[in-house]
This record gives structure tokens, C-alpha cells and sequence, in this order.
């Protein structure tokens, strides 16, 4: 299994299509085998999920993100965990043990455009 955790530092981002780079945690018998960080290419409505399925991600995990592009990443057999925040090697390892549990996106698109509230 692949993880794509969107972060900020190293905490998970508020919103999957603004941070700067992703961390990729490759997970074997739940265990992580290893850990790269991957460069965002840049925000544009329906290229990450398209770009992070090319790097054969199974799920992506973020405090927050659209409608649409949730609809996108399963499109592209991508899941999608929404309302997480905190330390994203924590965050990994909660998954794997199956302590994570989803919240409330962090991401409200009113009109389906840009998230408010967190700029």
C-alpha cells in the first residue's frame, strides 16, 4: 500500500492542493518500509489525484479538500481521508495500528472553488 499524507512542515496540511509537497509512506504486513517526500506540482483543479495515482498512491490523507476532487481521487481508485491533523509520521502509524479516525474536512467549498476559511 501507498500513503500520500499532504503536508506543511511535518504536519498534515489543512487543504491536500496547497501544500508544497507530500509525504509517500510505502506500507508492507503494517509496516513502513519507507518514507519519500514528493514535490507538489502545483495547484489545478483535477491534476493531483491524476498526478498522485501516476505515483501509484492508494490513499491519500489531509485535513481538508473539495467535493470534486474527492470525487476525482476515487475516480482514479485513490481513498480519501479527510479531517485529520497533526505530525504526519504519527499520523502514518495511527492508519497502519487503525487509530485514525476521519473528521470534518477542514476544506468548505461553498461554490466547489477554493477553500475558506484557513487563508
Amino acid at each position: 500500500m501507498r500513503i500520500a499524507i499532504a503536508q506543511d512542515g511535518n504536519k498534515v496540511s489543512e487543504h491536500f492542493g496547497h501544500c508544497g509537497e507530500y509525504a509517500i509512506f510505502d506500507v508492507e504486513d503494517s509496516i513502513i518500509y519507507r518514507r519519500d517526500d514528493l514535490p507538489s506540482p502545483g495547484h489545478e483543479p483535477g491534476r493531483l489525484p491524476v498526478f498522485l495515482a501516476e505515483h501509484g498512491v492508494d490513499l491519500i490523507i489531509a485535513g481538508g479538500m473539495g467535493p470534486r476532487a474527492v470525487e476525482i481521487f476515487h475516480q482514479n481508485g485513490i481513498e480519501v481521508l479527510l479531517g485529520i491533523s497533526g505530525n504526519v509520521d504519527y499520523v502514518a502509524q495511527d492508519y497502519i495500528a487503525g487509530r485514525l479516525s476521519p473528521g470534518e474536512s477542514s476544506c468548505h467549498h461553498e461554490d466547489g472553488g477554493e477553500c475558506s476559511g484557513h487563508h
